[in-house]
């Protein structure tokens, strides 16, 4: 490398670059600025950047994304207050740009770090998706034998180490027409929504339910939408209700589903068809997942200057990864703060202090696994 890497220069250079509609520029700013410290970098058929130091054990992946939400808010800086606002600030640029000092920083010794950025994060995770699955339908080499994921997400410098899956999806039931004149002639659909709404509230108070996870609390159910009926003068064959739910461990999508319908169809009267459809995705639902807080990468984020150890709030591709391998969720910036929200906000930024914080942190974590 012919110059060190400054994490707060970087940073000024590519929250200016839009990523909420095409992350192209974005990513070629990243593959350059790897080049430009020595690094040659690929790009994968599902738009993941990867590049690799070190070519033995152990291995220590660095992962965040490029994407991020619109629309695009400009890029400010207050000097006096040494604040970088503007969209991807903080989600996910001042954690890409912690990792990057990491990457280009460490000397791997006998191990290896490689940085693995995915595209789209904040939709489908088709990137993440690719990297744990795209060797038919084992991970990629790049990725394989990781013995540490550290994900790039802000979290006020703690160290989280778990976080609730969602899974979204739809339940529908199923009755008979009949004029509204004539109610007992048909089966309303509507009418039976006020059983399912019961029964969702006693659904995680079952035998079977994943009960309480000593990071992450209870699971929640919530209902957001519905619909239902065609006319206002006919008894309505069909409801839809949508449900929103953040699960923890061990709790599966296909497990959640079925027991969901056991718990729905004991509720309903015995003429109302029931049925659960998760809503339509190419890729995985993100879902839950824990690391033991005495894993060797918690305990060195925590040795090298990362905060408490806690659950991340938001659901991310992090979950892909704790099934290969013990992960963690770190990074500078916060997703609200006492004024309201941040990330995904147009109020969004991040402290360059914390971006400085945050390199170091990763940086010494990093080296102690694999140096």
């Amino acid at each position: 490398m012919d110059e060190a890497f400054d994490p707060v220069e970087f940073l000024h250079r590519a929250v200016p670059v839009a990523s909420h509609e095409d992350v192209s520029e974005m990513r070629t700013l990243l593959v350059d600025e790897l080049a430009r410290h020595g690094v040659d970098a690929t790009v994968d058929d599902a738009g993941n950047t990867l590049a690799t130091r070190g070519s033995g054990q152990p291995h220590v992946v660095l992962n965040t994304h490029i994407d991020t939400v619109p629309p695009h808010v400009p890029y400010e800086y207050d000097a006096d207050a040494g604040v970088i606002r503007g969209r991807g600030s903080c989600d996910a640029k001042g954690p890409l740009a912690a990792l990057l000092a990491a990457f280009l920083t460490t000397d791997p010794g006998d191990g290896r770090v490689t940085l693995a950025v995915t595209p789209d994060e904040e939709v489908l995770s088709t990137g993440a998706h690719h990297l744990v699955t795209g060797n038919d339908g084992e991970p990629v080499p790049a990725i394989a034998d990781a013995d540490a994921f550290v994900v790039g997400e802000p979290t006020d410098l703690d160290v989280c180490t778990a976080a609730k899956g969602r899974f979204q999806g739809t339940v529908t039931l199923s009755g008979e027409n009949a004029h509204a004149a004539e109610p007992g002639s048909g089966v309303n659909a509507v009418s039976a929504l006020a059983r399912v709404l019961d029964a969702l509230e006693t659904f995680d108070e079952r035998d079977d339910a994943p009960g309480t996870h000593p990071q992450l609390g209870r699971a929640t159910l919530t209902p957001t939408t519905v619909e239902g009926g065609t006319a206002t003068n006919q008894v309505p064959a069909s409801a839809q209700l949508v449900l929103d739910r953040r699960s923890i461990p061990p709790e599966t999508a296909d497990g959640f589903r079925a027991a969901l319908l056991d718990h729905l169809r004991e509720a309903v009267p015995a003429d109302v068809g029931v049925d659960f459809s998760f809503t339509d995705r190419e890729t995985p639902f993100l879902g839950p997942w824990a690391t033991d807080e005495d894993a060797a990468v918690v305990r060195a984020m925590r040795g090298a200057g990362a905060g408490a150890c806690r659950p991340f709030t938001a659901a991310t591709e992090a979950s892909y990864f704790a099934e290969r391998a013990p992960t963690v969720v770190f990074g500078p910036g916060v997703l609200a703060d006492d004024e309201g929200a941040v990330a995904h906000a147009p109020r969004e930024y991040v402290t360059v202090d914390a971006v400085e914080q945050a390199a170091a942190v990763v940086t010494d974590a990093v080296e102690s696994l694999v140096g």
